[in-house]
């Protein structure tokens, strides 16, 4: 299995040099990256910076109204070589109701299967909020989602779904073989429940990435929405328990 990161974590550091961000990214030993943003550096740019780090673009968080609006994430994604293009988070005014999932799923449907004649695979990234509403079969917004779009990939949050009360484990092996790239995180023991590096909280990571191993998983993606440490720190801790683990660089667990 490959690790990556969520470049969202490091996105103050971005902000300030995108560049020198790659870099350390690179330093840490991050195989890949799933870019939240191209941080204003053209296509050719970065991927002469990708090439000269030896670092992959695996894939992108991209909006679900800049999908729907035209073609140009499309063709960034070409050009860029990304295999995945990710939904990653629903305005709050767009999922009130359950019927709001099913138009939803409806829309990514249409843009997985547009992208899927591109070679490229659109997925959708989970948070807490999907298990709000419920349908009369007890289905939750996410489920709505993913079945109702069966061309759709479950970028499935590992903190997001136990947040929500769920087991990660029980939902990677529930949506095996779709679901090729999860977002790996840790809880914290404390009463918010807040972000913690991988390896350092009280979620069971190793039968996480056993669940994911048999399910298909391809891409591992690191990602800390808040860290209370410095950020790159972080990631660099949570990549060297991974390390331990002996995951990185495709091996078995």
């Amino acid at each position: 299995m490959n690790v990556g990161l969520q470049l969202y974590t490091l996105r103050k550091m971005a902000a300030d040099n995108f560049v020198d961000m790659l870099q350390k990214v690179a330093n840490i030993g991050y195989q890949g990256v799933e870019f939240a943003g191209y941080g204003g550096l053209s296509i050719n740019e970065l991927k002469h910076v990708l090439n000269e780090l030896g670092l992959q673009a695996v894939s992108a968080h991209i909006s679900l109204e800049e999908l729907l609006k035209d073609d140009a994430p499309l063709e960034d994604a070409l050009s860029l070589g990304l295999s995945y293009v990710i939904c990653p988070w629903l305005p709050k005014m767009k999922r009130q109701h359950i019927d709001d999932y099913r138009a939803i799923a409806k829309k990514l449907k249409m843009v997985a299967e547009k992208y899927a004649r591109h070679g490229l695979v659109v997925g959708y990234h989970n948070h807490a909020f999907e298990f709000e509403s419920q349908s009369d079969d007890g289905s939750s917004g996410l489920e709505i989602i993913l079945n109702e779009a069966p061309s759709l990939q479950a970028e499935l949050d590992v903190y997001w779904l136990e947040y929500a009360g769920k087991s990660a484990v029980d939902y990677i092996t529930r949506y095996a073989g779709r679901c090729e790239v999860i977002h790996i995180k840790d809880m914290a023991d404390d009463e918010d429940k807040s972000f913690a590096e991988v390896g350092a909280g009280t979620m069971n990571i190793p039968a996480i990435i056993e669940a994911a191993n048999h399910s298909g998983t391809k891409w591992m993606f690191v990602e800390q929405d808040v860290c209370k440490k410095d950020p790159l720190q972080s990631v660099t801790e949570s990549f060297d328990y991974l390390l331990r683990l002996g995951v990185v660089g495709g091996e078995n667990f």
